[in-house]
């Protein structure tokens, strides 16, 4: 691969969350900074949303990351809570460290947690639970989370709950049916996709991470095209990064071009359906504007 070619130790552009490759933009670095007192602040619910590929895992991993050394918290973590209420509290019950029999009842489950949160509660910590995709999570299922969330003390809730989703999330918490749970988010964050300065930034700081310590690999046409293809989108940006260091080691150029970029964006099928979508966009209001200009003259010739 181009690893050595550019002088890097590893990947730059991966798709996974890695959080050593984290880029401390302002909106994603207030979103953790966000998370992170509201945690201390013992807040019941917190969301996070953001389109697909906006980092929303990533954010999530970095705030267990920070947690994880925290003597006063207990994090649970549940990547897929597409589950049935009896389900997730089966799923929560694991992360607690819970024995639970199979085929138990529901009210016997949340006995048994009910237990857990209050015994992990005497030695002095809060539990801390994070749902990714939590837009998957079916509306009978959040509002036995919400109930779930109802255990406290008399000055403290026994479980702090954190969720990670698609803006999908924000329609399903508007149903009238869990309007209790919606009112209950004390906190709130949304992760936009990066403008075209960021985009300049985020990739020299991968490349920066991943050992490179030269000039500027992808010239700025190619940042342009860059931020263009993506939408501003983290994930599409390394995947065109990639494809475009790709085709720069194979063409034996040590700088990223614009054309290096848009073969790549060519290569992709997300990016040439968006360029479809917004060829298509722009046609249409083209002829709106010709149809316009048409009846003012045809108007005006009367």
């Amino acid at each position: 691969m181009y690893v050595r070619y550019f002088g890097l130790k590893e990947m730059p552009f991966t798709i996974t969350p890695d959080t050593s490759f984290f880029f401390a933009h302002p909106v994603h670095q207030e979103a953790l900074n966000t998370l992170l007192i509201a945690v201390r602040l013992g807040e019941g619910f917190i969301k996070v949303t953001g389109e697909v590929g906006t980092g929303k895992t990533l954010i999530c991993r970095k705030l267990l990351a920070a947690l994880e050394n925290d003597s006063k918290v207990f994090t649970a973590y549940i990547p897929n809570p597409y589950l049935s209420p009896t389900a997730l509290l089966g799923a929560i019950a694991d992360e607690l460290g819970v024995r639970v029999l199979r085929n138990r009842e529901p009210h016997h489950l949340l006995k048994q947690l009910t237990a857990a949160l209050l015994e992990i509660h005497k030695k002095g910590r809060r539990v801390v639970l994070c749902l990714d995709e939590a837009q998957a999570m079916p509306v009978a299922t959040l509002e036995a989370l919400r109930l779930l969330s109802n255990l406290e003390t008399e000055k403290r809730k026994l479980l702090q709950v954190v969720l990670f989703g698609q803006p999908e999330l924000d329609v399903k918490l508007a149903d009238p049916s869990i309007r209790q749970l919606l009112q209950r988010i004390t906190f709130s964050c949304r992760l936009a996709p990066l403008r075209l300065r960021d985009i300049r930034y985020y990739v020299a700081h991968r490349l920066s991470i991943a050992g490179h310590s030269g000039g500027p690999v992808f010239s700025m046409p190619a940042i342009w095209r860059l931020a263009r293809a993506s939408r501003g989108i983290p994930r599409i940006v390394n995947i065109l990064s990639h494809k475009a260091m790709l085709a720069a080691f194979g063409e034996g150029s040590r700088r990223v071009r614009l054309r290096h970029v848009r073969e790549a964006a060519q290569d992709t099928e997300s990016t040439v359906s968006s360029s479809f979508g917004q060829s298509r966009y722009m046609v249409t209001v083209l002829a709106a504007l010709l149809v316009s200009v048409g009846a003012l003259l045809w108007m005006r010739a009367r």
